[in-house]
């Protein structure tokens, strides 16, 4: 199937895929973009719903798929930092092109992940600012997988993958890629030590949605996302990847409470748990991709008006 659209080059080795025709980006009143940043082994349209969004989004915005160096394989031998710096270029490149126009990140699964180490990790105060951000299907690994291994003999094994991974770190070994394990072998890529403990290990690098956190914990975290960056959270009801023992809604509702409490915006209206949705919402009905979709294009226009969190 073709998808019509721009090739942006926003780096020296990498691009971004626009969705649709190039006439609002040549036109002298140029569009607000809306970049989407897939999870682990995601690339350019290997989730569907970004298309779908392209299809609904308001004449004043265009979505863009953003290709890291994380894309496909290459999340395992990376880092959350590497795909900040790199984000920050892209959303750099479109600042330039579309000066004075806004720009809204929406996060798949690790997506957002890169979001939080964007706006609140190290150097984010030196990086562009956002608009708004998206968190779309924001879980943990590290429960995800501790969810799916019920045999004792599996834990043990994954408890020794993360002793090692830190023995490897701890030698300076940190960026060797580690002989393959389970979870390199599920998700179908080399993993370096660093990467391996990062999403594996209580308070590794990507350790920001995991529920057992505690609120002083997320203090520092959602409670450091400024005012000027507003929130929208959305998360399928079915996403598999969340174990059955989290309410989901009540997840989201303390991150929105720890947000707000650090002054920080939230989108009420639009966010929440959208009901029949699975993770990347790539088997779901229409009505459910459409209920998604509905919602991603209330953000973004309530961004665009300044009324996103204003009160119901």
């Amino acid at each position: 199937m073709a998808h019509p659209g721009i090739a942006h080059k926003y780096s020296n080795r990498l691009v971004a895929f626009e969705h649709g025709s190039s006439s609002k980006a040549s036109s002298n009143d140029a569009p607000n973009t809306l970049l989407y940043v897939g999870g682990l082994a995601g690339g350019l349209l290997t989730v569907p719903y970004p298309a779908a969004i392209a299809a609904s989004l308001p004449s004043s915005w265009v979505i863009v798929e953003v290709l890291l160096s994380s894309s496909y394989k290459g999340w395992g031998t990376g880092s959350l930092a590497r795909d900040a710096r790199e984000l920050g270029e892209c959303v750099e490149y479109f600042n330039t092109l579309r000066p004075g126009k806004k720009v809204v990140v929406l996060g798949h699964s690790t997506g957002c992940q890169d979001i939080m180490e964007y706006v609140i990790g190290k150097d984010s105060s030196k990086r562009p600012g956002l608009a708004g951000v998206i968190l779309q299907g924001g879980v943990s690994d590290r429960e995800a997988w501790a969810d799916m291994l019920q045999e004792g003999e599996e834990n043990d094994v994954y408890d020794a993958i993360v002793k090692n991974a830190k023995e490897m770190i701890d030698q300076g070994k940190g960026k060797e890629v580690m002989e393959a394990h389970m979870v390199s072998k599920e998700l179908g890529a080399p993993m370096t030590a660093y990467r391996t403990y990062s999403l594996l290990a209580p308070g590794g690098d990507d350790d920001y949605f995991s529920s057992d956190l505690s609120d002083e914990h997320f203090a520092k975290t959602f409670g450091a996302i400024p005012k000027s960056t507003p929130v929208c959270f959305l998360l399928g009801g079915e996403d598999p990847f969340v174990p059955a023992s989290v309410d989901k809604a009540e997840l989201l509702q303390r991150w929105t409470r720890i947000i707000r409490e650090g002054g920080g915006v939230v989108d009420d209206k639009d966010g929440g748990v959208i009901p029949g949705g699975h993770h990347a919402f790539d088997t779901d009905p229409e009505e459910v991709v459409q209920d998604l979709v509905k919602r991603v294009c209330g953000f973004v226009t309530s961004v665009e008006k300044g009324s996103a969190g204003s009160p119901l």
